[in-house]
């Protein structure tokens, strides 16, 4: 009897999922096109190309049939000279409000001298392509916001949030996709917070097809929202491998929401140089784990006038956990401008709270200077020790390396290949300022440092290097 409900029930649950599979496979994605097509758009830029004078390219300048080609081009392109001609690019975009503001990306319309916007057919929307204006453009998120005066109120979408996607959730990429036009296609979400080359990256990934042309275009949930602008794919062919990425709309809204009001963005600059906080670093700064942001460096600006020093361990930055350089970066750079934050570091084994005012990270990028290059130096004292030839810095040094008169430390001198020191990165010429977090200026002092690890149980001595004037922290091992 109980085999027989069993088979029976068994057989309920394959009815059902035959039910539920073939409910799926009738579900169409029309409707939800059909709302959203009316607000996606294409765009044409053009460029005006300066023209070359006389045959370059053809003959050797000077060569006795340099007349005979300049004959043959004044018989075809009039005075002998390339004319200047435009050059056209197509990109996709997407309107977010009905008096014509316009999405798309930074790099499709970057030095353009023309910009046309070609709206989806259908009722309401503008019978002919739009001049588009450039609001503002941030070359960072690869973002720009452009705008159109329409005679009517225009289609729009709104934005979605883009923390709630999940890996496997259905997404639909809409633009013009090789020149082809008003184009949908679907697929799902591959992975988040995908990093490219930009500090503040935040990508989708999507196996939704992608290709040139859809730069600029939305990428839309099952709810109609926009959650990322389709900015990049990656494909040893230029064309879709099912590896596309879009910029998340909770980087995007910010960024247009700076170039609408601005016209530029205005991030937040804590003003430190930082580094990932790794495991045997953890070890010998006495952390129970990795994570945070180490400062390797504070030059002029608000963290040195709030007191941050080099060797803190960025813990907690307005009330949210640091985990890694890269969310301490994106999290500052979206805080507000003049905003006084409270850091939370780990200094000398235990946590202190410092008020930071932000600055602007454009303004200090405008007035960066260039820093003096690395050099390599042979001197007389020195000491071999975990790997390392070291000795004491002097003025001939100080000379050689271009560093200041008062600049003190211990100079790399040469480095044994097959040491840890080497396989991470240190070379001749580099110059050690801090060991264990504190200064260091003569071989004695490294030496005690040394001693003071072990005392107190630790693998590993910190190290303070710097070359060229960039500073970074290395933790090598005292077994050696």
């Amino acid at each position: 009897m109980m085999r027989l409900i069993w088979l029976a029930f068994v057989g309920m649950l394959l009815i059902l999922a035959q039910s539920v599979a073939a409910q799926a496979r009738s579900e169409s994605l029309a409707p939800l096109a059909e709302q959203i097509s009316p607000a996606v758009v294409n765009i044409t830029t053009s460029t005006l190309i300066e023209g070359q004078t006389g045959p370059q390219g053809i003959v050797p300048e000077g060569s006795p049939f340099e007349d005979f080609f300049r004959e043959f081009q004044d018989r075809n392109g009039g005075d002998g000279e390339n004319r200047p001609r435009r050059s056209n690019a197509l990109g996709s975009g997407f309107v977010i409000s009905e008096d014509g503001y316009i999405v798309t990306n930074n790099h499709v319309i970057a030095e353009a001298d023309e910009i046309l916007v070609e709206f989806f057919p259908g009722d309401g929307q503008p019978a002919k392509d739009l001049v588009a204006k450039v609001i503002g453009r941030d070359e960072k998120t690869d973002i720009a916001l452009l705008k159109v005066e329409a005679e009517g109120p225009l289609n729009y979408v709104q934005f979605g949030d883009s923390d709630i996607a999940r890996v496997g959730d259905w997404v639909i990429a809409m633009g013009n996709p090789l020149g082809q036009g008003f184009s949908v296609s679907a697929g799902i979400i591959s992975a988040r917070n995908r990093a490219l080359s930009g500090s503040y990256d935040d990508y989708i990934q999507t196996d939704a097809a992608i290709n040139r042309g859809n730069s600029g275009g939305p990428l839309f949930n099952m709810n109609g929202e926009v959650i990322g602008v389709n900015t990049a794919i990656l494909s040893p062919n230029g064309g879709s491998i099912g590896i596309g990425f879009s910029m998340a709309s909770n980087v995007v809204i910010k960024v247009v929401d700076q170039l609408r009001e601005f016209g530029e963005t205005r991030r937040g600059w804590l003003g430190v140089r930082i580094q990932d906080v790794t495991e045997d670093m953890a070890e010998a700064m006495g952390l129970d784990k990795p994570g945070g942001a180490l400062i390797s460096d504070v030059p002029e600006g608000p963290a040195e006038e709030a007191g941050l020093l080099a060797g803190d361990v960025i813990i907690s930055f307005d009330g949210v956990e640091v985990e890694d350089t890269r969310g301490l970066v994106r999290q500052v750079g979206e805080t507000t401008v003049g905003k006084s934050v409270r850091v939370v570091v780990h200094r000398d084994g235990g946590t202190q709270t410092v008020l930071v005012t932000l600055g602007r990270r454009e303004d200090a990028e405008r007035d960066e200077n260039g820093e003096e290059p690395e050099a390599e130096v042979p001197t007389e004292e020195d000491k071999d020790v975990l790997g390392l030839t070291i000795s004491p810095l002097n003025d001939s040094q100080r000379e050689e390396l271009g560093l200041d008169a008062d600049a003190e430390g211990l100079v790399v001198t040469n480095v044994d290949e097959s040491s840890e020191a080497f396989e991470k990165g240190l070379r001749a010429g580099d110059l050690i300022t801090e060991a264990g977090q504190q200064k260091v200026t003569t071989i004695a002092d490294l030496e005690a440092r040394m001693e003071e690890a072990r005392e107190a149980g630790r693998k590993s001595l910190l190290l303070l290097v710097r070359r060229g004037g960039e500073p970074r922290f290395v933790a090598l091992s005292l077994e050696q």
